[in-house]
């Protein structure tokens, strides 16, 4: 870790606790400033504030008292979920107090250079293709998981060393608290309308995501997607050198050509070779590609990688097969366009599809098309009915219901025959039966788990 004394023996208030901000708080108490937390959940049922004030850290849950900000803070670290409508933030901001969220920390105190990955999808496939490659190329270093994909960034960024890298996943959210941030390599994989609600408009959105590039020179590099008009015309806009990765044309960078993927004008390997299934996942491929190919790992690696690349958990991950019918855990399909990107790597007419979860209160008319064909549906949670509609108007005549996603398995086993395929994909949040997408989708592992040991022990 850089000796930072920037924060020596200053007032920090860390806003809102969950992984970020208990690494925030306590990466901040190492570096000598005087830490306060703000959550909301009440002490008495927040374990993570309990062991901050264990560690002689200033402690205020419950509530968000405006009062707080009386006090002189050097900085706030919000926690990236709380939007910046939330009065503590606003009354920041009226303050002049300057906002940051934990990846910009982490960058400040990180030794290793960071390659950082940002996008609406594929975002979380994408950072892992490109950690198993660098792994699997690197001698006498790492590439070290961090961010958005579940390792809190600057709990990371305290322990990597110089020759290591740090492999970054970045959501919009995280980048609108970025000041220093400066990957040597940034990616960002596409830009799709998500989080409105959060960023008040498409412009604001798209602004969000591109500052990851803004602290970019030309001795950098900015791997884009060339088959998305928006992000072309972006690419005119920055420091950084460019590299496209196009699914459509042949590019100076890494593309899709008669079923091979390249990097400028060699063969890395077959799409058909790659590890897990669907065309969202040669775009994922791609960008590992060229990243890859960008920190110097040879094309025999990268190709090697990416076809034992089995997937990452919750998203179009390969559980396995009962009786020949192959079971696919896409529990991280929280939206439309996830699932769209999902049933393109299927046969829809030996798929069976599992699908429902929170109303929201949009329909389910952008998924006809891609339901057209699928052999049959289980349906679950609030949208059930809706999706029913989206289902008849596709022309699928099976569909069923469910009462959640696990129920739903027993269901999907007995409609199947040898050489089927049932996905989990929901297109919809978790939120009306389980706490989180990993909930319902470990739910749903266990669940073909179980009818795996129900036809061993029958047999």
């Amino acid at each position: 870790m850089k000796n930072v004394t920037t924060y020596q023996n200053k007032k920090i208030l860390v806003l809102g606790l969950a992984k970020s901000g208990v690494s925030a708080a306590k990466t901040l108490h190492e570096l000598g400033a005087f830490v306060t937390v703000n959550d909301g959940k009440p002490f008495k049922e927040n374990p993570e504030a309990q062991d901050l004030l264990a560690l002689g850290i200033k402690v205020i849950c419950g509530s968000h008292p405006i009062e707080l900000l009386d006090e002189d803070f050097f900085m706030m670290v919000k926690n990236p979920g709380i939007p910046y409508t939330h009065p503590l933030v606003q009354k920041a901001q009226e303050k002049g107090l300057p906002i940051i969220t934990e990846v910009e920390l982490a960058y400040q105190i990180a030794e290793a250079p960071v390659i950082a990955i940002t996008g609406t999808n594929g975002k979380t496939t994408t950072t892992t293709m490109i950690e198993h490659i660098l792994n699997a190329g690197m001698v006498d270093s790492k590439a070290h998981l961090a961010g958005n994909i579940g390792y809190p960034a600057s709990t990371i960024a305290k322990k990597v060393e110089s020759n290591d890298c740090l492999v970054m996943e970045i959501s919009s959210f995280q980048l609108m608290g970025t000041e220093q941030f400066h990957p040597k390599i940034a990616v960002l994989t596409n830009l799709y309308e998500a989080h409105l609600d959060y960023h008040g408009s498409w412009e604001n959105y798209v602004a969000a995501k591109w500052r990851i590039q803004q602290n970019m020179s030309y001795d950098d590099s900015l791997v884009l997607n060339w088959d998305q008009k928006e992000i072309r015309e972006l690419a005119q806009k920055t420091k950084a050198k460019v590299i496209p990765f196009s699914t459509k044309e042949v590019v100076n960078g890494a593309y899709l050509y008669h079923g091979q993927l390249y990097y400028k004008d060699e063969a890395i390997l077959a799409a058909d070779e790659i590890g897990i299934p669907g065309t969202h996942n040669i775009e994922n491929a791609l960008t590992a590609i060229a990243t890859a190919a960008l920190w110097g790992i040879n094309v025999q690696t990268i190709a090697d990688t990416l076809r034992s690349f089995s997937g990452v958990k919750h998203r179009t991950q390969y559980i396995g097969k009962v009786d020949d019918i192959a079971f696919y855990n896409d529990s991280k399909a929280t939206n439309i366009l996830a699932t769209q990107k999902a049933l393109e790597g299927f046969d829809p007419h030996k798929l069976i599809l599992l699908c429902g979860g929170l109303d929201r209160g949009n329909d389910f008319d952008p998924l006809v098309s891609s339901l057209s064909g699928i052999k049959a549906i289980v349906l679950f949670g609030q949208t059930k009915y809706k999706l029913e509609e989206a289902a008849q108007k596709a022309g699928i005549t099976s569909i069923y219901f469910a009462e959640n996603a696990e129920t739903a398995v027993n269901t999907a086993f007995e409609l199947g025959e040898r050489g089927d395929a049932v996905l989990l994909s929901p297109a919809n949040a978790s939120w009306d039966q389980y706490d989180n997408f990993e909930i319902r989708g470990e739910r749903f592992m266990s669940a073909v788990e179980q009818l795996r040991q129900m036809k061993r022990s029958s047999q």
